[in-house]
């Protein structure tokens, strides 16, 4: 018999999917936003997929829907909204008692009434320190107060074997009388201290097909390439969805063509450089790099470093889920766009994976 999981704030399903993979059966997932709740009932058609705030969704009828009873899930999960601590927020603008911020709170509040065994949240680094570390305690104090051992700390999912740089705050908490622990990295930049070197932007793309801008492709990996062990992980079958490169404007096409890998704005000549910009917008990646963090904005060149490290285009869909640890049978529904934003405010699937695990040593 597998574990059960519900997933709140479930997002497009990178917790759910890195928790199933675990060995968990997801139960249901909620969320507000439409184009999320879409993707995440296509990839989890056995889960119940629910549209709505969590505020709006009542305990004691989730769990009668699904046949469980008070104390009896093993876990639940949810990763609530971010942007109230984000660095991506001025700091003048963060307010404590936001509404995107209560909605941790609110997470607290179910975790109350449905008192799974063990539970997993996460959130941006910022989240763990901001405000004099109201909401560490807040959610230290109040799960503590309830009967559960708490663990937490901000861990880089590049440290755990994905390809990409990523900095977020997890707290693992369980009421079974075992104390919390979360895992080890399992890499390291340089490949020292006992642990696997992390993986590159090409050890993670390298095998997937050449597009030009504007250019898709469905079916077959690049023949020439011999899969590595990241690679054959994240392949299912010859079919890859969502590797759709987008057509650019004239200006963007002439703006990355100029660039050489590892360059950006900065390297734009005069008459081509935007008058301002993020650091890493226009930037080329480079193959033996880790991804920086994958942003909703990764559909957009001059919002960060998204520039293939050998085409003249922007990483696909495809590719930035590679990057996210997404496996190639995870499909994702909507516009490219939505996709991008589903994409940029996920969990990597293998960090969320690593962390579930703890709960079963």
């Amino acid at each position: 018999m597998k574990y059960k999981a519900i997933d709140l704030f479930c997002g497009c399903g990178g917790l759910s999917y890195g928790v199933q993979q675990a060995g968990f059966e997801i139960l249901a997932g909620v969320d507000l936003e439409k184009n999320y709740i879409q993707t995440f009932s296509y990839n989890f058609p056995d889960a119940l997929s629910i549209c709505k705030s969590v505020d709006e969704v009542d305990a004691d009828d989730l769990m009668n829907k699904l046949g469980i009873s008070y104390g009896e899930l093993d876990l639940l999960v949810g990763g609530p909204p971010c942007q109230g601590f984000s660095k991506n927020v001025p700091r003048s603008q963060r307010q404590l008692d936001s509404d995107n911020n209560k909605l941790v709170l609110s997470f607290l509040d179910k975790c109350k009434k449905i008192y799974p065994k063990w539970i997993l949240m996460e959130n941006v680094a910022e989240m763990r320190n901001g405000f004099d570390n109201f909401y560490t305690e807040e959610i230290v104090n109040f799960l503590s107060g309830i009967g559960y051992k708490v663990s937490h700390g901000v861990h880089n999912s590049a440290d755990y074997g994905v390809p990409q740089s990523r900095r977020r705050a997890f707290f693992i908490a369980r009421r079974d009388g075992l104390d919390t622990k979360i895992p080890n990295p399992t890499h390291h930049k340089e490949g020292i201290l006992g642990r696997e070197r992390q993986i590159s932007v090409w050890e993670a793309i390298g095998d997937l097909p050449s597009l030009s801008a504007g250019e898709s492709w469905s079916s077959g990996y690049n023949p020439d390439v011999h899969p590595n062990s990241y690679q054959l992980l994240m392949r299912k079958n010859d079919d890859i969805l969502n590797h759709n490169a987008k057509k650019l404007s004239e200006v963007q096409m002439d703006r990355i063509k100029c660039l050489k890998p590892g360059q950006g704005i900065k390297d734009l000549p005069d008459n081509l450089r935007p008058k301002g910009g993020y650091s890493g917008a226009y930037g080329r990646l480079t193959k033996d790099m880790v991804m920086p963090t994958i942003t909703r904005w990764v559909f957009h060149p001059g919002s960060g470093r998204f520039t293939h490290p050998v085409d003249d285009r922007l990483i696909t869909i495809r590719e930035a889920a590679r990057l996210h640890s997404f496996d190639d049978s995870f499909i994702f529904q909507g516009t490219y766009t939505q996709q991008a934003g589903q994409l940029g405010n996920s969990v990597p699937p293998l960090l969320a994976k690593i962390m579930a695990e703890s709960f079963l040593v």
